[in-house]
């Protein structure tokens, strides 16, 4: 097939091709590009400190101070290309590096004075520079790409629960008919557990941690070059200086325990979503939830009636390969065989892809929720259809009674046969009870056995 590299049809993975468009946003975070700009912005941050540092026979002007911050301000798609062909090609009079910070070190050597290019990259070794810069775009994919999404995600579910609080509907534990609920209140449930998992996400996206201490983790070719200055002083104050917490003890490489709690955290977040899509798949199966079809969609190439639940499955199986990668990149990225291999390096460039699975989930459940409403008429001739489910009230009510046999005298009645309301009326007018207990008996009915389901759902408010 002659394709061009460049036409979407010829992307690899459907990422960059089918869902391109749903990815956008998570680019200037997971490209190379991005990539590529996060580490001119730590050698540039680390050059400016470097000439902060008292101790340090390094003097910077203003003009070219801010002739650096230019350079980091102004990073154009222009200047990444520039880096790769210094890694791969050469270019700018240098031969190809084949090494990508390297190639970081001679694009900044083309953008400043002769005199600073001993310092640029001064003492430091690349996973100096790549732990930091993968941070810097870890935390904003997460801060402002995925939990804007799973912020609305979550506060629609908790609208729609509000709205639907009190209409009743058969629950099923076991996959069997069980004590009535409230689609609002189901609806609850999971706004709340979204709200708790995005919670953590948050949290350990605020605890990513870097370090910056030499080829072993000993800061000894910094100590060996200006042994008075404080070099983990220095350390502790440029990585929080780049927003990110400080982690002293390292061997080259960074630890990445901070990585591995943030990508648990997100697979909390998926399995929340993930159980919300298999549920919302079996009620639409059961006819509990009608869907909007959309204008010219083709719902089956063969059964023109058909109005799949094609979001929620689409949201199932990116979630799913999203914490597929998410558990291997946990596991992955905190092993390194002694000070360091290289191998976590080719695996940290496909965080950005696990990212962008979760992303198209996250859309696509939003984009299904948005299809389904509550069939209330199917809900109550279902609940109609199985009087059974008020055995529980039933001989909970007799207990009180001091029926020791309650239990018993129902399941009699009700186990692996159909009943109707009218047979259970026929027992509460052969019990031995009080007037005013028959009426409760009898004003029983599986519409109004939902107990708090509905209020239940204000909980909602007060975890805001």
């Amino acid at each position: 097939m002659d394709i061009s590299r460049e036409d979407p049809l010829a992307a690899v993975s459907p990422l960059d091709g089918r869902y391109a468009g749903r990815t956008a946003s998570l680019v200037p975070y997971a490209s190379e590009a991005g990539l590529v700009g996060a580490r001119v912005e730590v050698e540039v941050e680390y050059l400016l400190a470097l000439a902060d540092e008292p101790g340090v026979d390094l003097t910077l002007s203003d003009a070219e101070r801010a002739d650096l911050r230019a350079v980091v301000d102004d990073f154009s798609a222009a200047d990444a290309r520039l880096v790769k062909r210094l890694e791969t090609e050469g270019a700018e009079g240098y031969s190809a590096t084949n090494h990508d910070v390297k190639a970081v070190e001679y694009f900044l050597r083309t953008e400043t004075p002769e005199r600073l290019h001993p310092w640029i990259h001064f003492g430091l070794t690349s996973e100096d520079v790549n732990n930091l810069a993968q941070r810097l775009l870890v935390r904003p994919a997460v801060e402002d790409v995925l939990v804007p999404d799973l912020r609305d995600l979550r506060d629609t579910l908790a609208a729609e629960a509000r709205e639907h609080r009190d209409v009743p509907m058969l629950a099923r534990t076991h996959g069997q008919p069980a004590t009535p609920t409230t689609w609002g209140k189901e609806l609850a449930v999971y706004a709340a557990r979204l709200g708790t998992a995005l919670g953590r996400v948050e949290a350990a996206a605020d605890e990513l941690s870097g370090k910056l201490a030499g080829a072993s983790g000993t800061y000894a070719a910094h100590r060996a070059a200006y042994p008075d200055v404080d070099w983990g002083g220095f350390s502790r104050e440029f990585v929080t200086s780049l927003g990110l917490e400080h982690t002293a003890l390292t061997t080259q490489v960074n630890p990445c325990d901070d990585l591995a709690a943030l990508f648990d955290a997100l697979r909390g977040v998926n399995n929340v979503i993930l159980d919300f899509d298999r549920d919302v798949w079996l009620y639409v199966s059961d006819r509990y939830l009608g869907q909007e079809a959309a204008t010219g969609e083709t719902g089956s190439s063969t059964m023109p009636h058909k109005v799949n639940p094609i979001d929620f499955e689409n949201s199932e199986g990116n979630l799913s390969k999203a914490n597929a990668d998410l558990t291997f990149l946990a596991d992955y990225v905190t092993t390194s065989r002694l000070q360091r291999d290289l191998s976590d390096s080719t695996v940290k460039r496909n965080i950005g892809a696990a990212f962008a699975h979760c992303l198209i989930g996250y859309s696509k459940t939003a984009a299904g929720l948005g299809k389904v409403v509550p069939n209330e008429r199917v809900m109550r001739e279902e609940l109609e259809a199985t009087p059974e489910v008020i055995g529980e009230a039933v001989q909970t009510i007799l207990r009180r009674e001091g029926d020791t046999d309650a239990y018993e005298r129902v399941k009699e009645l009700t186990r692996g046969t159909r009943v109707t309301l009218a047979d259970f009326r026929d027992l509460f007018d052969d019990l031995d009870v009080d007037k005013s207990v028959r009426e409760e008996l009898h004003a029983l009915t599986p519409a109004t056995y939902v107990g708090y389901g509905g209020d239940l759902v204000d909980e909602l408010d007060d975890a805001a």
